[in-house]
């Protein structure tokens, strides 16, 4: 867990900078524009509001004036409902003033005769039949919001004076008619209080820049969510690519593997392994090592726990019976912060190492015995040939059918058997110097069988070849691989007593290899023999002289091949015989099993 949180903080880490500086910025400019638009769709909707206001308000006052000319108002009657219509709630004032700034009507009388602008102002105002609205600051630094227009109730007709008066005439008369001069413009004002709605505005804004940052937080988060969900994904991919690489490594080792975990059950166990200890992963995994692993290997974990490590320590297990060298190493396994993970064991069989040393001590052993033979050889033979000599002088000085001649014969008989001896061990001794070429191994196992048809047939053995025309020709010694096959042969005719088959099969196998098998139904090998066969002076015959599978592996051998026997007391023996079809360079010898 550790790790994985520090793996995914060096995943944050390697997040840019300016990728997160520059979405924080993208969001902040986004939050500004979406808050400077709406202070401003505020702003619009309060000037809208207090414009219809000021709007409705002068067209109403404007309204009650026509109404009252057309009654005879007086003057002060229009003062009134002036200040009357004023008195509404956030109204500062309303004035009415000429064109050039004289106050003609007003909510307060006191100001009426005084300039609300001078002319200049008047006439930037640039005053017309529509309402239009502007923003003032007033005499106490108070903000208006004031709302203007032309005044005319009754287009042609009087107008208000500066007394308040209609100009000379009385409100009456205006619905004379008559040749009364057209009056001066005249212009209506209404100041509205801009107070609440700048508050409210505030407000507005308070609640903009809080939810403004709200959202900014929140878009910021989503980025960073965005981010971190980016990065759990790309760690969690690399976690499952990780897992796969090691799955796959663990699954090929060519050695055994095995692993606890913290609760000391198995937790792994590789191909390898399963094939050492004949165990099935997905039916051992979760249990305990004592409950599936030899003894002497569980007590390894005693060792692991007190803290030492164990590098290529040889053990013998025993599965099913059969004891297995095995090289093993083992370990704690811990996290960064030293915490207790589990165990692993890691197993190597040592059967084929321990069987080439065997090999390798065998072949020394037989160079050894070869040199020293060769020697004594040489020794006995010339002596042999003296007594040979002797003997048949002897023979020619005794009578026919005597008891010398007789004794001659057996000396005679017996000086050959030793020279027959001899030349074996000379052939088995000397180095193998072959002389190969390109044959047809089918022609060449016809051509050995037919060299013991007569032996085979005198005991009744009946003899199948089961020939492949389809087989490539091998580069071979003929000469030699014909004494191998004759000396298999033979073996297999001496255990047929009582007569039998002997069956010969050729065919390919595998890339640029040929198998031969030589089977017979005769009295077959005792398991504990089986071993041994293929050593010099090692025969179950009172005749034989041990030499001849000795010579047969030799010369197989010599081919770079390989040869293997299975046989079962009673039931036979079969020799599996495998060789190349093209000589190996720097290969000097073959295998034998």
């Amino acid at each position: 867990m550790m790790k994985k949180s520090l793996d995914r903080q060096r995943s944050w880490m390697k997040i840019p900078p300016w990728l997160i500086i520059g979405a924080a910025g993208i969001m902040t400019a986004i939050v500004v524009v979406m808050a400077v638009r709406n202070t401003h769709r505020e702003k619009a909707l309060t000037s809208q509001t207090l414009m219809e206001k000021g709007a409705t308000i002068i067209r109403a006052f404007e309204s009650a004036a026509r109404t009252g000319m057309g009654m005879h108002w007086s003057g002060r009657q229009l003062q009134i409902l002036l200040h009357e219509t004023a008195g509404q709630a956030s109204i500062l004032y309303m004035a009415v003033t000429d064109e050039n700034g004289m106050i003609l009507a007003h909510s307060d009388q006191t100001k009426i005769g005084e300039k609300l602008y001078d002319r200049q102002k008047i006439q930037s105002l640039e005053v017309n039949t529509v309402e239009k609205w502007r923003i003032e600051d007033g005499s106490n630094k108070q903000r208006v919001f004031e709302v203007y227009r032309n005044f005319a109730p009754m287009a042609g007709r009087p107008v208000l004076d500066h007394s308040g008066g209609m100009g000379g005439q009385d409100w009456c008369d205006w619905g004379q008619g008559g040749g009364t001069p057209s009056p001066a413009r005249q212009i209506i004002f209404a100041g509205f209080d801009v107070t609440p709605f700048e508050e409210a505005q505030a407000e507005d804004f308070r609640n903009t820049v809080v939810l403004s940052s709200v959202l900014l937080l929140l878009g910021i988060g989503g980025v960073m969510m965005l981010f971190g969900a980016q990065s759990y994904r790309l760690s969690r991919r690399q976690l499952q690519n990780t897992q796969a690489f090691s799955s796959e490594i663990i699954k090929n080792l060519p050695v055994g593997l095995i692993t606890t975990g913290s609760d000391g059950r198995v937790a792994v166990v590789n191909g390898a392994a399963e094939k050492i200890f004949g165990l099935e992963a997905s039916l051992v995994s979760g249990k305990l090592p004592d409950d599936i692993l030899p003894a002497n290997l569980c007590n390894l974990n005693d060792v692991i726990d007190s803290g030492e490590a164990i590098i290529e320590r040889e053990i013998e297990c025993a599965v099913d019976s059969k004891a297995i060298p095995l090289s093993v190493s083992a370990a704690k396994i811990t996290n960064e912060m030293g915490d207790f993970l589990g165990n692993i064991l890691i197993l190597r069989d040592l059967g084929e190492v321990k069987r080439l040393q065997e090999e390798v001590r065998r072949k020394e052993k037989l160079a050894a015995l070869g040199s020293l033979a060769a020697g004594i050889a040489h020794e006995i033979r010339n002596p042999l040939s003296s007594i040979k000599g002797f003997a048949k002088y002897f023979e020619g000085h005794c009578e026919e059918g005597s008891e010398g001649r007789k004794l001659v014969a057996v000396m005679t008989k017996e000086v050959d058997r030793l020279n027959r001896v001899i030349t074996e061990l000379l052939e088995f001794a000397k180095p193998s110097d072959l002389k190969t070429r390109p044959t047809n191994v089918n022609d060449i196992i016809e051509h050995s069988l037919r060299l013991i048809r007569q032996d085979a047939n005198a005991k009744r053995i009946r003899v199948e070849f089961t020939r492949d025309e389809q087989l490539p020709n091998a580069e071979i010694d003929p000469d030699r691989f014909t004494q191998a096959l004759l000396n298999l042969y033979l073996n297999a005719v001496q255990a047929m007593e009582n007569g039998g088959i002997l069956a010969v099969r050729a065919s390919t196998a595998g890339v640029n290899e040929i198998r031969i098998e030589i089977e017979d139904s005769g009295k077959g090998i005792p398991s504990e023999s089986l071993g041994s066969i293929f050593n010099p002076y090692f025969t179950t015959k009172s005749s034989g002289t041990g030499l001849g599978l000795a010579i047969v592996h030799k010369v197989i051998e010599s081919h770079q091949g390989e040869i293997k026997v299975r046989s079962a007391a009673g039931k036979g023996t079969a020799f599996s015989i495998l060789i190349p079809t093209q000589r190996r360079k720097g290969e000097i010898h073959g295998r034998q099993t």
